[in-house]
């Protein structure tokens, strides 16, 4: 075994939070049953085996807010094309020199720490490179909803291929039998990624099947990366809007274990 996997590995958690969104602007300061979401975010964050979380941000604002209530937090370019990008910043920034990275949603408020939990366990093997979730498919409107990314493992549960569209195709099978006669699993958008591997992607340009699809997992591919998955029950609650943030809202109000 590689040396520098022989001693503790150390495992940072970044969450990329921008002030600025096209559908809901502010939305990391929204509230959500009398917290903001990047404090809910953090809080689920510390619940889990990583060694440290920080918040990469791009505004003042958003930094005020993590530090009034003890987290870490680095300002990072407002320019950043991806949260690839920004966590590959903030791990620069930062100190402390760390083995492996994970990516973590900043608009996930409920994300469970058991998901943080499996990338760490994936990314501590010497052969992974990245690693990612998915889950198991179960509603035909997400199986054709372009919204919902769809992907297909081999038989390691490394990631062969992630589409807007479902996949395996199901030919000679009409739409409504495809869930009863096939297997399809719905991709968790959270990524752990060795330190090296993190800097690497951050410097690959857009590749074409990226840029058809938009999804930049696929200029990983592309480039030759592996991204090895692992599978989990957890459905997390993203939120892209404010009426998002009502269904949030409502979510938190039924959660009796919410604090």
């Amino acid at each position: 075994m590689k040396e520098y996997l022989k001693k503790k590995m150390k495992v940072i958690g970044i969450i990329p939070s921008r002030y600025a969104s096209t559908r809901f602007p502010g939305k990391p300061l929204a509230i959500i049953k009398g917290k903001t979401m990047i404090r809910r975010v953090c809080e689920q964050a510390w619940k889990s085996k990583l060694d440290a979380v920080v918040v990469a941000t791009d505004d003042i604002r958003i930094a005020d807010e993590v530090m009034s209530f003890g987290g870490r937090c680095v300002l990072t370019d407002p320019n950043h094309r991806s949260g690839t990008d920004r966590c590959c910043e903030a791990l620069d920034l930062l100190e402390t020199q760390y083995d492996a990275v994970v990516n973590i949603q900043g608009d996930e408020p409920f994300i469970d720490p058991k998901q943080i939990d499996l990338l760490v366990d994936l990314i501590l093997r010497e052969d992974t490179q990245l690693a990612s979730l998915a889950k198991r498919i179960v509603d035909a409107d997400e199986l054709f909803s372009q919204n919902a990314v769809k992907v297909v493992m081999d038989n390691e549960c490394k990631a062969l291929y992630f589409s807007r569209n479902p996949i395996p195709f199901m030919r000679n099978v009409d739409n409504v039998e495809w869930l009863k006669k096939g297997v399809f699993y719905q991709h968790i958008g959270i990524y752990a990624y060795k330190t090296e591997v993190l800097r690497r992607v951050a410097r690959l340009q857009p590749s074409s099947l990226e840029i058809a699809e938009s999804l930049e997992q696929l200029r990983w591919l592309e480039n030759g990366l592996s991204i090895r998955m692992a599978v989990t029950e957890s459905q997390n609650v993203s939120i892209d809007t404010p009426y998002d943030l009502a269904k949030a809202e409502q979510f938190a109000q039924n959660q009796t274990l919410i604090e």
